[in-house]
């Protein structure tokens, strides 16, 4: 089979791929400050496994240190451009073969191609952090063409910056009760979703993580955003195949399906 995907929660998914293991935005924690990760085991040993992986953006939930620290000795990984100066435990991790990007560089990784695209989303470790690197989405180019946005707004140039892919990986919601801007509900992945028209789509980013203490707080930010992806992409994409993993669950995909 040209592509397999794996969601492991949040926005860490495995894509193989031309016996390439490609992880994005790896993120093994039970807890992260003020989150708590409420569905879905932790991701196992066999997850931290990587031909190279993709880090979309500087905020803690996508570039976690620590779960970075667990790739293997080689593993490539890339990172928006000017990550290490604003991110400095990145430079500790030396047994890793870091490179910085920035959107239209292209890496190869065995038969893979990975090309960083731009995203609309708050490039900053903090939110009032004074370094900036750009968000980034990837494409990752094999038998198949992979889209993995990161986390990112809606914008109007999208279907040109991506180009056609065959699958996308579209955050549809986040970790607490409001979203904020540059950010893809629901309904905005499932516009984002009509102007790609890839074959497949998985729906990431929602129903992992929520805030300690707030279980009780507009809980359906939590449970539904995937369900209603899949109701609003029938309506805005009606060609597109979409496949509501649970966590820890895999998904085989021919090109276009």
């Amino acid at each position: 089979m040209p592509v397999e995907i794996t969601w492991w929660g949040h926005a860490t998914c495995t894509v193989e791929d031309s016996n390439v293991r490609v992880l994005t935005d790896p993120l093994f924690a039970r807890r992260l400050a003020h989150l708590r990760r409420r569905r879905g085991l932790l991701p196992p040993p066999n997850a931290w496994r990587a031909d190279v992986a993709l880090v979309s953006h500087l905020h803690a939930d996508h570039l976690h240190v620590p779960s970075l620290a667990r790739l293997a000795p080689g593993t490539r990984l890339l990172v928006p451009r000017g990550a290490p100066r604003a991110v400095p435990g990145l430079r500790r991790l030396a047994h890793l073969r870091v490179s910085e990007v920035e959107p239209g560089d292209e890496t190869s990784v065995g038969g893979l191609r990975v090309r960083a695209v731009p995203a609309r989303h708050d490039g900053r470790r903090l939110p009032v952090g004074p370094h900036r690197s750009p968000a980034l989405g990837y494409v990752v180019e094999g038998e198949a063409r992979t889209y993995f946005a990161g986390d990112t707004g809606l914008f109007e140039e999208m279907a040109k910056e991506v180009g056609p892919v065959d699958v996308a990986l579209l955050p549809v919601g986040g970790w607490g009760p409001y979203l904020g801007e540059g950010h893809l509900d629901a309904g905005r992945a499932a516009e984002a979703l009509a102007r790609l028209a890839p074959g497949s789509a998985v729906p990431v980013h929602y129903g992992t993580y929520w805030p300690i203490g707030m279980d009780a707080v507009r809980p359906h930010e939590f449970h539904a955003p995937g369900e209603e992806f899949v109701r609003l992409a029938s309506r805005r994409a009606p060609g597109v195949t979409v496949h509501r993993l649970e966590h820890g669950e895999s998904v085989r995909l021919e090109a276009g399906r």
